[in-house]
């Protein structure tokens, strides 16, 4: 049993057999056997000890008688016998006894040996299960250890990824003595190592304690300067490295003075270089490069890392060689730009920012003593997106030269401008180093690569920049040259030293050493350094002697002939020995002289200079010469052409590339190159491209040059690789037949043939077999010795040359094949691989057997297996096979037996291995119909090459019947062509191309595709007129009926009819025909739309071939439509002539929830009259209908079923008149209310509670409420019903729910909902807890108020609140009470009890109808009387006041009586004082 079938818990436990039991218990048995035997031994030997005194004692009494018998005793013989019989006795018994304590021991000891042995057993077996239990725990533990080292390990590889930069460093300014902090944060697995460097130096905290705090805290690192000062202004960069890669990422770091002192001066040391010695390592290494890096495209501004993978051997930690990197054989040094690493088996050149300046051929040379070892490639970098359109490119390579103490000259290389407009000019900007501002130099753009810098500040240092205009923009600056200081070199060599002693020595000046000179002589050696079209830049060497002062300059120019001296520098003087004079006429000549000066005055001028005229010394170069070009690899080319006939100071040349075809050209190279010959990378395979070169110096770019020829984007051509797999098809004892396969190259040409050579084993030298190459990979040798061993090697041919020979083949031996079962199959080879299928190919063995060949078995291996599968149980009879339900990104081998009626013969070879995976950009047979209507299949392959070759194929067999099949290639494009197209057709079409890395596919033609392409070949065959739209109409407003269709497309040839009931119409004034071919519509309108035109309609078009047609039915209902249609619009335009209803009456609610009426009115005037009518009577408004407005208005507040009605609106003048009618009834007043609803849905107010002496009322304010609306309310949410109990109702402005005589019951949640047909809009009130409890409360308050209110005391009615009357009348006051219980009633005078009298008297009837009489009233009963009326829950009190006239006075003039108005008397109250 194989291990990996065994459960984890077995994989490591060590299994005994049965044995195993027994020899632990034999072990055990021994040991106590041992112990027993010894214990025993020792009991016996004191039990015989024991035995042996009694048997010592009997002797002796037996002796002690014998010697009393010796003695001469006397003893009787029965004395003597009883004494003999009791000695026997004596010793029976000691026998006995012995024999019974031997039996006890015996059984003692075995039952102590029976539970020793269990023990012991008992422990054996608890100890194995524990040893057992430890085992498979130990195991499993180890089992889920791999898993999770497995898991881990891939977990890690899965997490594996070089440094990516997330958060990059931060440039600063700081004063000095102030602390800097630098951040950045970095990701990468395994965790990036980051080391800090400034100005490429690297950082030690070692070196300077204190200083510098390094920290790394979850992927963020930081750097922390502490008290800068100014010597820390610098580039500080980090750089983070793994086993995946390196990143960095710099910053600038700018330390100020606080008080403005002069910084010192940067980038200024002495001129004096010392090569670095070049030290190789004595160690001898061998160096394998195992990964490269490649042509590497890019832009400006990116990062790149160049990487090389090595294998150094010997491999010693302190010992490596070096590695050095080389752009365009230039030694690279690490700059802020460039950092570089060597260690771990990687050589790394790392870029922070790109620029074109880093474009060119880059080298990696290993150097030791075993030699050089380099490996090299071309970096590309193309221009950044401008920052205006079709602005030019940076400029790049800016460099200083000849620096002084206030001038400088800077130059550049122009951009490549092949898909920009012309460079007209440069602006030249300059920075101090230190700061971050940036000067422009220059006013207008500068023609040429050079411009001489002036105005700087002696003893600082500069950085510059360059710029390039066009007509589009300015370009992006390039990158900053580097630093140069404003010093003059010649101040160096004024400086001397001088040896004091033997160990002492001072530095001194010449000026020291100068005598007392005042005035300076004039300077000499006056002449142009350099000459320009627009400056002159003049040099002379410093008076000798100079003295000690400071010597200054001033320049006069002067134009031949003109006779006057104009000083140049009138306002700066010059402290350099160099001047640049600019604003010189062009074209004229100039003489120059120069004077010095000092404190003491100015001295005599030099000598005039010759005439120097300002012109350009450097020409434009002339054009390159003739451009030739070859191939190279499949995505690249060689160029190269003939240096110009004018090559003045050339900065080199750029190269162009053109599509065939297209006229667009494109820069190959974004830097010029100083050689003829350069190499065109990233070009498309099988693409046609022309090139052109250009010259670049500094004054401009030269003419292109001459196109060159196209060329096919291919590989170069070489010789075939060798042929492999020599296998031995046949042999009959005097020949043998063998076949091979093709070289996997072919060179890029059509291999031609094969050279086969032999030799017998154990012979050393090689025999040609047929002098002239064979064209087929089959070849019978003859004139073998049978019984011999031969083996074969074979080389290929093509136009190139032979190529190398293969390895030999193994020893074949020459026996003649007389087995019944076919040979073997040969000649395996692969197509259409795909991520999990394939398609396997072969060919049939040469040597069949006894029988043909009746199929074929197909086996199949994952490579490194030896377990051979069979792709399907039964054989096939085809020589190919498409695999399928492999898995992806496995290799799999595979190999085919032939077999017939005797057996399955010998396998053949097997394949090489495959990789299951497709290839990038894979192409698939298309199926299409071209123009002509002709059906085909298409395949493209643009990785071909000139040795390719398509090969069509139908079932796997190539296409060879012409009379069906028509084969056409065009360059990298293929078409299998069908003539006559028909069922028998169907099946599987596959092509293949050769010379390729397997390019191959396939189509299945099924009967459905079939029938599609049928079709659309039938249409293109005979086509037809394509429509946008069928034949329609459309009725216009006067009643006119259009009818049209449009094409798609249609020729000035075009034709057309209209044909109407089978009769074709022309173009007439009942009948207009017209036809837009530029549009495709086709119409005819129709004025007079009758009865009579009832039929169908049919519109034919013919263009060329193509025919269409498209017909209109319209008869019955469909007729009648569209003549009611017509008719409607004829009507609607009449009606429209005069004052008409643009939208006739309809409907809205308005926020205030009022129904208005609304219409719109046209084509009025001031004597249009307009009026509302309800139901054919005059409906009054409160304002006339403004008609200027257009907008009739008519508001309807508060609807109810009072408004229904038919509303009219009415307009009418001398031109006619419209009416516009609304029926407000039915479903258009319950929509009006569903209207209604949903505005005071919206405007409703939360749920609030009124108790009232009946019970509890929740109440909902709104805009507007009717009873007619859709509103219910819930309880719990469930829908209370009116009842008794709880009842319904509302007013305008509210709706209710009153709960009469509520209880606990009634607690809950109430909810009021109101529909407006779409919505439900619900306020809700949660009526439980202390709002329940406070309501109850106050309607309990409320109802024994009402209750009290009721049956109190109180007069019902039948008092004046005033009465005149005569005097001696009688008065007589009466009234009805009421109360229950029974009131007491009360008369008061002027709030004075009355005393009954004659005079006065009160009667009470029924308790219910009280009166007071006054019998002869004279004027002192005049005053207040009042009537108290009160029971137990209260009263009122009336007063009415009596006034008594005489006879004969005039009535008093007093209002008419009105019923006296009661006062209420609390239930408390008991007298009239209250």
């Amino acid at each position: 049993m194989s291990l990996v079938t065994l459960p984890f818990y077995q994989r490591r436990h060590k299994h005994f057999d049965h044995s195993y039991r027994n020899i632990q218990t034999r072990y055990l048995m021994n040991e106590y056997a041992a112990k027993m035997r010894s214990s025993s031994h020792s009991s016996s030997r004191s039990s015989s000890q024991q035995s042996l005194t009694e048997r010592a004692q009997a002797s002796s009494q037996r002796a002690s008688g014998q010697q009393l018998l010796s003695q001469g005793g006397t003893v009787c013989r029965l004395c003597a016998k009883r004494l003999s019989s009791e000695q026997e006795e004596s010793e029976h018994e000691s026998k006995r006894r012995y024999e019974s304590q031997v039996a006890l021991y015996g059984e003692a000891k075995r039952e102590r040996f029976l539970r020793e042995l269990a023990g012991l057993e008992g422990s054996v077996h608890l100890a194995r299960a524990q040893a057992r239990e430890q085992l498979d725990r130990h195991a499993a533990q180890q089992a889920a250890e791999d898993v999770l080292s497995w898991e881990r390990r891939v977990f890690e590889e899965r997490m594996r990824r070089a440094p990516e930069i997330l958060v990059r460093l931060r440039s600063h300014t700081v004063w000095e003595r102030m602390s800097v902090k630098l951040c950045f944060t970095v990701q990468g697995f395994p965790t990036p190592v980051v080391q800090w460097y400034k100005d490429g130096i690297l950082i030690s905290q070692a070196a300077d304690p204190g200083k510098y705090r390094i920290e790394s805290k979850y992927g963020v690192h930081t750097l922390e300067i502490h008290r800068a000062n100014f010597d820390d202004t610098a580039t500080y960069s980090a750089v983070a490295t793994n086993v995946h890669g390196q990143a960095s990422t710099n910053a600038a770091v700018v330390v100020k003075r606080f008080r403005g002192e002069e910084e010192p001066i940067h980038s200024m040391g002495l001129p004096i270089g010392l090569p670095l010695p070049s030290v190789v390592p004595y160690t001898h290494f061998d160096v394998q490069f195992l990964e490269k890096f490649g042509v590497t495209f890019r832009r400006e501004g990116e990062t790149v890392t160049l990487k090389c993978t090595l294998l150094v051997t010997p491999d010693l930690k302190r010992v490596q060689p070096r590695a050095e990197w080389y752009r365009d054989d230039v030694l690279l040094k690490e700059s802020p730009w460039t950092q570089m690493f060597f260690g771990e088996g990687q050589a790394a050149l790392s870029f922070s920012q790109l620029s074109k300046d880093d474009e060119g051929l880059y080298t990696l040379r290993i150097l030791s003593r075993g030699g050089v070892s380099e490996h090299r490639a071309f970096l590309f970098v193309r221009d950044a997106d401008p920052l205006v359109t079709g602005a030019p490119g940076a400029p790049m390579d800016v460099r200083c030269h000849d620096a002084n103490r206030d001038y400088v000259i800077v130059t550049w290389k122009p951009p490549n401008t092949t898909s920009e407009g012309a460079v007209i000019g440069y602006f030249i900007d300059r920075c101090e180093v230190g700061t971050n501002n940036w000067v422009q130099c220059n006013d207008s753009p500068v023609k040429i690569c050079k411009y001489p810098v002036t105005g700087l500040l002696e003893g600082r240092s500069y950085v510059f920049r360059v710029r390039a205009i066009n007509s589009a923009g300015v370009s992006r600056p390039s990158r900053a040259s580097e630093a140069v200081a404003a010093l003059d070199p010649a101040d160096l060599q004024r400086l001397q030293a001088i040896r004091l002693g033997e160990d002492k020595e001072i530095v001194i000046s010449q000026d020291d050493l100068e005598g007392d000179v005042q005035i300076p002589g004039p300077p000499t050696n006056v002449h142009a350094s350099e000459v320009s079209r627009t400056y002159v830049v003049l040099s002379w060497e410093p008076p000798a002697p100079r003295g000690k002062e400071p010597l200054t300059y001033f320049i006069e120019k002067s134009m031949v002939g003109s006779g006057s001296w104009q000083r140049v520098n009138a306002q700066t003087a010059v402290r350099s020995p160099r001047y640049a004079v600019f604003d010189l006429a062009e074209g004229k000549p100039y003489v120059f002289r120069v004077l010095s000066a000092n404190k003491h005055g100015l001295s005599d001028p030099s000598e005039i200079t010759p005439p120097i005229q300002a012109q350009d010394t450097t020409v434009t170069p002339s054009a390159p010469g003739r451009v030739l070009v070859s191939r190279d690899t499949k995505t690249s080319v060689v160029v190269e052409w003939d240096r110009p006939k004018h090559d003045e100071d050339l900065l080199g040349y750029y190269v162009d590339c053109c599509v065939v075809g297209s006229n667009v050209w494109e820069p190959c190279n974004h830097k010029p190159i100083s050689y003829n010959r350069f190499v065109v990378h990233g070009l498309t395979t099988g693409e046609q491209y022309m090139f052109r070169v250009k010259a670049v110096n500094a004054v401009g770019t030269s003419e292109n040059s001459q196109e060159s020829d196209a060329i096919k984007v291919q590989a170069a051509l070489t010789v075939p690789s060798h042929p492999y797999g020599i296998t031995l098809l046949n042999c009959d004892g005097r020949s043998m037949t063998l076949g091979w396969k093709e070289p996997r190259f072919s060179g890029g040409a059509p291999v031609l043939g094969y050279f086969v050579d032999k030799r017998e084993a154990q012979h050393r030298n090689w025999h040609e077999v047929n002098a002239a190459p064979v064209t087929e990979r089959l070849l019978t040798v003859e004139g073998l010795t049978e019984g011999a061993s031969y083996e074969f090697k074979i080389a290929a041919t093509n136009l190139v040359g032979i190529g190398q020979p293969s390895d030999p083949s193994e020893l074949f031996k020459c026996e003649a094949w007389t087995a019944p079962e076919p040979g073997p199959t040969y000649d395996l080879t692969f197509c259409e691989v795909r991520d999990t299928s394939l398609v396997l190919l072969w060919k049939a063995p040469v040597y069949a057997g006894s029988s043909p060949v009746s199929g074929y078995f197909v086996d199949y291996r994952e490579e490194g297996s030896e377990e051979w599968t069979p792709v399907s149980e039964a054989p096939t009879a085809h020589r190919y096979l498409k695999v399928c339900d492999l898995h992806q990104g496995q290799s799999y081998v595979f190999r085919v037996r032939a077999a017939n009626a005797s057996g399955v013969g010998k396998p053949s070879d097997p394949s090489e291995p495959v990789l299951l995976e497709a290839r990038p950009g894979t192409k698939e047979v298309s199926a299409g119909v071209d123009e002509q209507g002709n059906i085909y299949l298409s395949f493209d392959c643009p990785e071909m090459t000139d040795a390719s070759r398509f090969t069509w194929c139908k079932a796997y067999e190539e296409v060879a019947d012409e009379e069906k099949f028509q084969v056409e290639t065009v360059g990298d494009h293929s078409k299998l062509y069908f003539k006559n197209p028909e069922k028998g057709d169907l099946g599987t079409y596959s092509v293949s191309v050769s010379d390729t890395d397997g390019v191959s596919s396939s189509f299945v033609l099924d009967e459905a595709e079939l029938d599609r392409l049928m079709a659309l070949s039938n249409e293109i065959k005979n086509p037809t007129v394509p429509l946008k739209s069928e034949l329609a109409y459309e009725v216009f407003e006067h009643g006119q009926v259009r009818f049209w269709l449009q094409a798609e497309q249609l020729s000035p040839d075009a034709g057309f009819r209209f044909v109407i009931n089978d009769r074709e119409v022309s173009d007439s004034p009942t009948h207009k025909i017209k036809c837009d071919k530029s549009t495709g519509i086709i119409e005819m309108v129709m004025d007079q739309f009758t009865v009579e035109n009832e039929g169908t309609y049919t519109v034919q078009i013919h263009d060329g071939k193509a025919k269409n047609q498209s017909s209109l039915v319209l008869i019955g209902d469909a007729f009648k439509a569209v003549l009611d249609e017509a008719e409607f619009q004829r009507k609607e335009f009449l009606r429209k002539q005069g004052p008409h209803f643009a939208e006739y009456l309809h409907w809205d609610v308005t926020e205030e929830c009022e129904v208005r009426l609304v219409c719109k009115v046209a084509n009025t005037k001031k004597e249009t009259v307009f009026r509302w009518l309800k139901d054919d009577a005059l409906f009054e408004t409160e304002s006339p209908p403004d008609l200027e407005r257009g907008v009739c208005e008519l508001l309807l507040p508060k609807l109810s079923k009072k408004d229904h009605g038919e509303y009219k609106a009415t307009l009418k003048d001398d031109r006619g008149q419209d009416v516009s009618t609304l029926e407000i009834a039915g479903k258009v007043y319950e929509d009006m209310i569903l209207a209604m609803s949903r505005v005071c849905g919206l405007s409703a107010s939360p749920l609030k509670i009124l108790c009232t002496p009946d019970g509890i009322r929740l109440q909902c304010f709104m805009k507007y409420f009717t009873e007619e609306m859709r509103v219910n309310w819930y309880h719990k949410d469930a829908k209370i019903a009116s009842s008794e109990h709880m009842r319904a109702g509302g007013s305008e402005e509210m709706a209710w729910l009153q709960i009469c005589e509520p209880t606990e019951k009634d607690k809950g949640k109430y909810t009021f909902e109101i529909a407006d047909g779409t919505d439900n809009h619900q306020r809700s009130l949660d009526l439980s807890g202390q709002a329940f409890d406070d309501a109850l409360a106050e309607f309990q308050q409320l109802k024994a108020a009402a209750f009290a209110e009721k049956n109190r005391g109180k007069v019902i009615g039948g008092l004046p609140d005033v009465v005149t009357i005569m005097e001696g009348k009688t008065l007589n006051l009466t009234c009805t009470v009421f109360g229950n219980p029974d009131p007491e009633v009360v008369w008061f005078k002027n709030d004075k009890d009355i005393e009954l009298s004659e005079h006065f008297s009160v009667k009470v009837e029924q308790a219910k109808y009280v009166s007071m009489s006054i019998k002869g009233v004279t004027s002192e009963d005049s005053g207040k009387y009042s009537i108290s009326v009160k029971n137990k829950y209260g009263g009122e009190k009336i007063d009415v006041t009596v006034s008594v006239y005489q006879h004969g006075e005039t009535i008093p003039d007093v209002p008419p009586p009105q019923q006296a108005t009661p006062k209420l008397i609390p239930a408390s109250a008991s007298g009239p004082a209250q």
